[in-house]
């Protein structure tokens, strides 16, 4: 019984948090909140909040116009493949060469595993996977 209130009360927290912020830190709290709460009770709801929290403030999504930028540009004539999975949150390896997107250098972008992938161009760091 414990468990159903909490995981209501954690989906109640989510759908209000969304609508009242749209946070990455609030959504990834809320979210990280009943993934825990549903696999490990209160101890997991805790666990899944800070780490949601975290996860949702450090990534933020790119600009459309970055995104459309990216899909509309040729794919390199060399493939790069990683035998690592591509997360959002996670640098690539460093030897992967990207390329700055001209209007926003905040972001670059670069093809790995047939995948388009955003990344922050000093840290090598995923911000969006484009499938």
């Amino acid at each position: 019984m414990y468990k159903v209130l909490l995981v209501s009360s954690a989906l109640a927290l989510s759908s209000l948090a969304t609508n009242a912020l749209a946070d990455g830190a609030v959504t990834g709290a809320a979210g990280g909140a009943v993934t825990g709460a549903i696999v490990g009770g209160p101890i997991g709801a805790a666990v899944g909040g800070v780490a949601g929290a975290v996860a949702g403030a450090v990534i933020d999504p790119p600009p459309r116009e970055v995104v459309t930028y990216v899909e509309a540009q040729p794919a390199p004539p060399q493939a790069v493949v990683v035998q690592q999975p591509i997360v959002v949150g996670k640098p690539l390896p460093a030897e992967v060469q990207v390329v700055p997107v001209p209007e926003n250098p905040k972001y670059a972008y670069t093809v790995v595993n047939n995948q388009r992938v955003i990344v922050e161009p000093e840290t090598h760091r995923v911000v969006q996977v484009i499938q």
